[in-house]
């Protein structure tokens, strides 16, 4: 069949092309087949939308949406940023039950009780006061960690009212990924998604993002303004985990 430029040359045909692409190099799909049947759709009709044969459907985006948690906003040339990552597709917080804590094991886990103690805890000068903290530990969690309670929506669906979220405190200059969890102390303490602003190749700030997006908004908090900064490496809860 010939091509029609009009569906080659459409932005979400091409944007399309590139989200099948990484889901297949990432293991999330099993060929056209696969994704087919996730979309209501059929083998050759995705074949053709790859080709640029035909155009994907406004019902066969909202599954893809669904599914994947693909951003719309890439699908239509808005974004570069593929994947919405407070999708639970896309979620890249390990979850625990709060079912699994051990208060007799190794206790290598930390819990400030006061997020507002925070600072203090993490000063290495004030040893002495993190000995009166909780201390429990996770099956195979391992390492010197800190562990804090979270309140507030901010970060639904990724992580709920009143869940612990288990972080490593991070050195000066250790690496940072963008769009992943981190736990910020600065005046305040905060779970959030950080994105770094650069100019050139420092850094020199920070965009905080919430997952529940349609409430909180990104703010952003200069380098200066940040003592600690904690990756979480998961989350313990008390809800049922699907």
């Amino acid at each position: 069949m010939k091509k029609n430029n009009q569906f080659e040359e459409s932005i979400v045909n091409q944007r399309f092309r590139k989200v099948f692409e990484e889901l297949e190099k990432n293991n999330r799909i099993k060929g056209k087949s696969d994704i087919a049947k996730k979309l209501g759709t059929y083998n050759h009709v995705i074949n053709s939308i790859i080709k640029g044969e035909r155009n994907i459907t406004v019902e066969q985006l909202s599954k893809l949406f669904d599914y994947y948690g693909v951003n719309a906003n890439y699908l239509f040339g808005l974004s570069d940023e593929m994947y919405l990552m407070s999708h639970p597709a896309n979620s890249d917080l390990l979850t625990r039950s709060a079912k699994e804590i051990n208060l007799t094991g190794r206790n290598n886990i930390k819990l400030v009780p006061n997020l507002a103690r925070a600072g203090e805890a993490l000063d290495p000068s004030n040893r002495e006061s993190v000995e009166e903290f909780p201390r429990f530990s996770i099956p195979d969690l391992t390492g010197d960690l800190w562990a804090f309670r979270i309140d507030g929506d901010s970060m639904l669906p990724t992580v709920t009212n009143g869940d612990l979220v288990v972080c490593e405190k991070l050195e000066r200059g250790e690496p940072i990924r963008d769009n992943q969890v981190y736990v910020i102390v600065s005046d305040v303490v905060v779970a959030k998604r950080i994105q770094q602003i650069k100019d050139g190749n420092q850094v020199t700030g920070f965009r905080l993002i919430s997952d529940n997006s349609d409430v909180y908004k990104p703010y952003e908090m200069e380098l200066e303004d940040v003592r600690y900064i904690l990756r979480v490496k998961c989350r313990l809860t008390s809800h049922a985990i699907a």
